[in-house]
């Protein structure tokens, strides 16, 4: 792996001038694809926690901007020792991480961030998923990068499963499966090509997680409308470790990973919400806010568990306990439900 110019000199420098203690001194290197952002909040809280608890012996080093390596290729790197972490996300990874993906099937999880929150760190830490991690990518769960469930903003209102027939709608996947079963249309462009699509009518309505991802690249601008309340699944991402560089790590601040992962997860939520005050208002004033109500929603559900159940079926034919962890992730709905509703 090629390391810049800029950064071997800063190192070489680091080396010349550090004390005695810089022996002593562990830094993981931490690629994240992409800018600081509201979804890096979470691995920002977790290198400051623990830069903090160390007296600065622990560096989390985050590169930003996938500056360590691809993004696609970050399983591969920390399983052969290239960097110790980095920011995963299932779907850049076909077939690597299965039962990770049990996460982005439709409309399982449920609808409020802060309840979806609490799902996605059970099925995370999940013995089969923590497995799965490990045996095959010597990975281990680190920190939460949830994201914000899915809406669609475009030109075309969608205020009920009927209004979907014969639009035109970005998504892909088991979601895309899913709306599809009410006559939509399911059309794949990347994100940076979303706005000229949106423009042209080559796209009638845009998945992204709600609602920055909307505000980032200006979407507003060209739409007419926008959903709320839909809220469907999408990519599921995490930051993995190198079980190597963990087990290294000492025990004290082993201990410490629990009140390190809340954090992150708080500072995700405060990020998200930052995002909503700045781009809501936004949308509101320029747009027509058009909320799908729960009972639309449930025939999304209805129409998505013979998905969840082919899924499943799928996994423990390739001999992985797919039943097992779709059965506890939908235990772990209900019961964060039942808790909300307390």
């Amino acid at each position: 792996m090629r390391v810049p110019a800029a950064v071997a000199a800063g190192v070489l420098l680091g080396a010349l001038t550090a004390g005695p203690a810089s022996a002593e001194t562990i830094t993981w290197n931490f690629n994240i694809f992409g800018p600081p952002r509201a979804v890096t909040a979470g691995i920002e809280a977790m290198a400051d926690f623990y830069k903090k608890e160390s007296n600065g012996s622990f560096i989390i080093k985050i590169a930003y901007g996938a500056s360590l390596g691809p993004e696609r290729q970050a399983p591969e790197a920390i399983k052969s020792g290239g960097y110790e972490g980095a920011q995963l996300c299932a779907g850049y990874y076909p077939n690597k991480f299965p039962l990770t993906t049990v996460l982005e099937l439709p409309f399982l999880v449920p609808r409020q961030l802060s309840e979806n929150a609490k799902v996605y760190e059970a099925v995370m830490n999940a013995p089969p998923i923590a497995k799965e991690m490990a045996d095959r990518w010597n990975i281990k769960y680190f920190g939460p990068t949830f994201l914000p469930a899915y809406e669609f903003m475009g030109n075309k209102r969608i205020a009920g499963v009927g209004d979907m027939k014969g639009v035109k709608m970005r998504i892909s996947g088991l979601n895309a499966k899913a709306l599809q079963s009410f006559g939509a249309v399911p059309t794949m462009v990347t994100a940076p090509e979303s706005y000229q699509a949106l423009e042209r009518g080559t796209i009638d309505s845009f998945g992204f997680p709600y609602s920055y991802t909307f505000g980032a690249y200006k979407l507003y601008e060209v739409a007419k409308y926008v959903t709320e309340g839909m809220a469907m699944s999408g990519f599921v991402c995490w930051q993995g470790v190198s079980l190597t560089a963990w087990n290294k790590l000492p025990d004290n601040l082993k201990a410490k990973l629990p009140q390190a992962r809340a954090l992150a997860a708080e500072a995700l939520l405060k990020a998200y919400k930052k995002e909503d005050d700045k781009w809501i208002p936004t949308f509101k004033e320029k747009l027509e806010v058009t909320p799908f109500p729960e009972a639309e929603r449930e025939k999304l559900i209805e129409a998505s568990t013979p998905i969840w159940k082919a899924w499943a079926k799928e996994q423990d034919e390739a001999g992985r306990p797919g039943t097992q962890i779709l059965d506890f992730v939908k235990a772990e709905v209900a019961k964060v439900k039942a808790q909300a509703k307390k």
